[in-house]
């Protein structure tokens, strides 16, 4: 009988029976379930359990924490249960007959758009810096801007547009048909240059094609037929239509073509093709689609109707968050910018993560006597009002459903406010308080008076109602309504004879125990709070306390001796070791990089093998993390054995690695 054979019985009952399994597997922390009928699960009883520390359902998956020991638990659950794991892979695909139609085409938008989200970001905070240095009249009595008195202002203007225009203008075809492609997994290098031909600079570039008369367009002139030479500069898509056409063809030639002559009929082929099909048929259409689309999108902010658009969506865009159906607004968004030259629909969305902030802002006010529900309050309020939503909104106010339910309404009133003033922005920015980098100078004190009400309404409405909700327990007020005497009158006998049991029991212990350890860093950079990492997992300590490094270096290396007891063979992104004082450790490189099937990284020691500090255990490719759309932030989390001990972070500091020290353990 296993370690974990009789939990494992008891979550295969929780979770509805072998019947209800579709499909099993697990990453470096988690099992993962696909079930025939998700509602089966008892996921109360199951988040009870002692080796669960936590679950949620993501993607058609029900996946349940378990920690460093998960392969051991894993193991004795296929065989308590009967069963026969299965790949990750095999769990994602089996998870789509849990989505229906709208969520796996969501899903597909949501998986080509993610890689490109960095890129975006930052050219909207540089078209934001530029609105700042070349649009805001705030010299010589509001007459001149920084670009007006300054040449040096000028030439940094003119330098920033580079980046710029090449994240909106040839950034988001190219990246869109790279990305599909590889999603696909078809030839990425074709993609690229598939993108290139939509955005050549032999093309009429798409902003100049409604100030072009019909006669002065430039053609391909064949003899008997001609085509317009029409670029698709930021146009979305036209890029996605060729981009899964390529695909397609490739698929098709590779199926019907002897492997003697592949390497050049398929590329040759399919590329060509992908080219005309884009140009002529599906670049147009496409083109028509998009345009469509944004004019439906801008007639509800802009029309008659325009306050009941703002508080419809400016409601239900954090439910919308829940769902992942929010991925649909970036496409909207990049169509909008091409079309108007701006959004109005995303500042309505950085509204929204603002309020949820803000409730989150009411709660620590209301649990400021509750130190444990402050672990978890304050770095989701602050990644909240940062962009990053998923710790606030799983972690705290989903929790108690009432700041949820304040935040929708103070999205609302702030989205009005917004579409109300007509607040527009370049393109899509930090959905935060820094997005108003991205909104167009004449908006930005407008965006400022919504985003006043996005704070204030939220933190006033959940200050209210947790007043009457939250339990004096949950808001840390308990201990105070103990009557203070019984500290009084407590003997002293027993509590003498509990010093005596400690110092005996000190003592008894091994020197490695109640020594100091100390750890160094795993690889060199910055140390960050582990609450910084913004993950839902990690940063809610669900796995436990620890910091985290954004790193400098690419070796991941032992932080003190110990013995590696978990490494994930398909994966290679994580190790589990267990140090000499007995405490558990986990170290994860990136977020969510298991996804990359171990692409970029290589192991270094061997399971059960005893290192030193300083020991290499990992080694990896920040490009490669970089270039998959993931973080390759560096995670050390403190998983077991930590009882009776206290540690000491040192964060905020650059670290080298092997040599400086980053925690301490008494």
């Amino acid at each position: 009988m296993g370690k974990y054979t009789e939990d494992s019985k008891q979550l295969l009952k929780l979770i509805g029976g072998k019947c209800n399994i579709a499909a099993v597997s697990h990453c470096m922390t988690r099992m993962r379930f696909v079930l025939n009928h998700p509602d089966q699960a008892d996921v109360k009883a199951i988040e009870a359990m002692r080796v669960v520390k936590g679950s949620f359902t993501q993607a058609g998956q029900f996946q349940v924490i378990i920690g460093n020991n998960v392969a051991e638990f894993y193991n004795d659950f296929t065989a308590a249960a009967g069963i026969e794991g299965v790949s990750k892979d095999a769990v994602k695909a089996a998870a789509k007959k849990n989505q229906n139609p709208l969520q796996r085409i969501v899903g597909v938008i949501a998986e080509i758009f993610a890689p490109l989200i960095p890129a975006i970001i930052v050219g909207g905070l540089i078209l934001g810096f530029r609105n700042i240095i070349d649009s805001l009249y705030l010299f010589e009595n509001g007459t001149k801007t920084l670009c007006d008195i300054s040449q040096f202002w000028t030439g940094v203007d003119s330098f920033l547009w580079l980046i710029g225009e090449a994240v909106f203008q040839v950034g988001i075809p190219v990246g869109i048909c790279w990305s599909v492609a590889r999603k696909m997994g078809t030839t990425e290098m074709l993609g690229i240059v598939l993108g290139l031909t939509l955005v050549s600079g032999q093309l009429l570039n798409a902003y100049d094609v409604a100030s072009t008369a019909a006669a002065d367009i430039p053609k391909w002139d064949f003899g008997f037929f001609q085509v317009n030479m029409i670029g698709y500069q930021a146009q979305v898509i036209p890029a996605i239509l060729a981009a899964f056409t390529l695909v397609y063809l490739e698929r098709f030639f590779k199926k019907i073509t002897p492997q003697a002559i592949s390497m050049i009929v398929v590329p040759f082929f399919s590329l060509l093709l992908s080219v005309i099909a884009a140009h002529w048929v599906l670049g147009p259409i496409g083109w028509r689609i998009g345009s469509a689309i944004s004019s439906v999108i801008y007639a509800g902010i802009t029309g008659s109707f325009r306050v009941i658009f703002a508080a419809i969506f400016g409601f239900f865009y954090a439910p919308l968050v829940i769902t992942g159906l929010h991925h649909m607004s970036n496409a909207i968004d990049f169509q909008l910018v091409s079309d108007y030259h701006g959004t109005m629909l995303w500042p309505m969305i950085a509204l929204s993560n603002i309020a949820q902030g803000s409730a989150v802002l009411a709660m620590i006010r209301l649990q400021r006597k509750n130190a444990r529900a402050q672990e978890v309050n304050v770095p989701a309020c602050i990644s909240c009002y940062l962009g990053v939503t998923e710790p606030a909104i799983f972690g705290v106010n989903l929790k108690y459903m009432f700041p949820f339910v304040c935040g929708m309404i103070g999205s609302a009133a702030a989205a009005v406010i917004s579409v109300s003033l007509m607040v527009t922005a370049n393109a899509v920015g930090v959905g935060g308080i820094p997005g108003i980098l991205s909104i167009q100078p004449q908006y930005m004190i407008s965006f400022a008076i919504a985003m006043a009400a996005a704070i204030v309404i939220p933190f006033v409405l959940t200050s209210i109602v947790g007043k009457k909700k939250l339990s004096a327990e949950e808001r840390g007020l308990a201990k105070e309504t103990e009557p203070a005497v019984e500290e009084a009158d407590a003997k002293p006998e027993p509590a003498a004879e509990s010093e005596k049991e400690e110092e005996k029991t000190s003592e008894d212990k091994p020197a490695a125990e109640t020594a100091a350890c100390s750890l160094c860093a795993f690889v060199s950079g910055t140390v960050i709070p582990i609450e910084e990492v913004g993950d839902g997992v990690f940063s809610e300590k669900i796995l436990g306390d620890g910091l985290a490094i954004e790193p400098e270096s690419e070796t991941v290396l032992a932080p003190g001796k110990g013995t590696v007891t978990t490494l994930m063979e398909d994966s290679r992104h994580a190790v589990g070791m267990v140090l000499e004082n007995g405490v558990e450790i986990l170290i994860h490189v990136g977020l969510d990089t298991v996804q990359m099937k171990g692409d970029g990284f290589a192991y270094l020691v061997k399971e059960n093998q005893v290192v030193e500090a300083g020991t290499p255990l990992i080694q990896f490719s920040r490009e490669t993390i970089q270039a998959a759309g993931k973080r390759d932030v560096a995670i050390l989390a403190f998983t077991d054995g930590t009882d009776g001990k206290q540690f000491t972070f040192h964060t905020g500091i650059r670290a080298e690695a092997g040599k400086t020290e980053i925690v301490q353990i008494q």
